[in-house]
């Protein structure tokens, strides 16, 4: 199963390029190739027999790659960085635009940081919530508001209690630090098992109970 996930998300991916951004090149193509070789030369009707409809096609997707590569090596550099930084500038500045993308930055940073710069949240920890006896997973985010902490006198919690499958939406609880339970588990491991509604758990972690067997009818 897993190796079947894995080629059909790259089929699926290869097949979003070519039908959203790779027709669009090899048709820029054609218009190029016509515009270079004038009324002489391969018709347009063959060209776009070749490079839209054909074997031809992968030269768009070979081109978006390539693009990518570029715009990527051209951002790493310090002149990337200053345009960089002032595109975001802008869109900081746009009225719609800045309610989006700080969010969409936050997780994109996240997804994307490597290991030991992932600074949202600092360990996983379990908690009683919704209700006493019913635990939850949860992602510690800071340790609680000056006020409440002042008022009560305890050594709180801030943690995000994830719904599935999308563990970056749920609910900020504050609970004192002794009525959680920190876990020995990494955050992707963390995230794997919120996403897969339980179903991923890491091997040492999973708690092997035998379920009670059935009663058979004219069992005692």
């Amino acid at each position: 199963m897993p190796t079947i996930v894995t080629i059909w998300v790259f089929v699926w991916g290869y097949t979003f390029i070519q039908e959203n951004i790779s027709i669009h090149i090899n048709r820029g193509l054609v218009r190029l190739i016509m515009l270079v070789q004038g009324k002489e030369g391969i018709t347009k009707e063959k060209l776009t027999e070749i490079l839209v409809e054909g074997t031809g096609s992968v030269i768009g997707f070979l081109v978006a790659l390539v693009a990518v590569c570029i715009v990527g090596a051209l951002l790493a550099n310090v002149v990337g960085k200053t345009l960089w930084r002032m595109t975001e500038k802008f869109i900081m500045n746009t009225p719609l635009l800045r309610r989006v993308y700080p969010y969409v930055k936050q997780v994109t940073d996240f997804l994307l940081a490597q290991e030991g710069q992932k600074k949202l949240f600092s360990r996983v920890v379990a908690v009683e919530y919704p209700r006493n006896g019913v635990w939850s997973i949860g992602f510690v985010t800071g340790s609680g508001l000056r006020e409440v902490v002042g008022n009560v006198k305890k050594e709180f919690l801030t943690v995000l209690i994830s719904t599935a499958p999308t563990p970056f939406t749920g609910f900020i609880i504050m609970v004192p630090k002794e009525q959680t339970i920190e876990l020995d588990m990494t955050i992707e491991e963390a995230f794997r098992f919120i996403i897969s509604g339980g179903v991923i758990t890491p091997g040492n972690k999973q708690v092997r109970a035998g379920l009670p067997k059935p009663e058979l009818p004219g069992e005692e």
